[in-house]
């Protein structure tokens, strides 16, 4: 049965969405933009930056879901500017360092509020 995932240590949605699904077993997130909980946005911050907050956030999600980076199956990150592939993938390894998940990366036309990154994950739930 499906079941809605909340946490207040990520932004809240600004949208008609939930911040992650499950169904007990594998957890869907919705993807992450470099906006704090508190509801600042960093999208003129350098993609490092705005990469680590989108993955604090998206761990904090998983976290709530009951996943941690090590259960990370696939993650897909939408760049605004794929010049910055090579920033965002430096700051990435640093969060799934071993056994990294699956990953894609595409240039999206543009992202949420002007941000220059946006990651999704799918994982397991233990």
């Amino acid at each position: 049965m499906k079941e809605t995932i909340h946490t207040d240590d990520a932004p809240a949605a600004v949208g008609a969405y939930s911040q992650a699904t499950t169904d007990g077993d594998i957890v869907f997130t919705a993807g992450q933009i470099p906006l704090t909980p508190e509801g600042d946005l960093l999208d003129d911050a350098p993609i490092a930056v705005q990469t680590e907050q989108a993955l604090d956030n998206l761990l904090a999600v998983l976290e709530e879901a009951g996943a941690a980076p090590e259960d990370v199956l696939k993650t897909t990150v939408f760049l605004a500017d794929m010049d910055d592939f090579d920033e965002m993938n430096e700051t990435y390894a640093g969060y799934f360092d071993e056994s990294p998940p699956a990953r894609s990366a595409v240039e999206a036309g543009a992202l949420p509020k002007g941000a220059g990154v946006e990651i999704e994950a799918v994982a397991v739930v233990e």
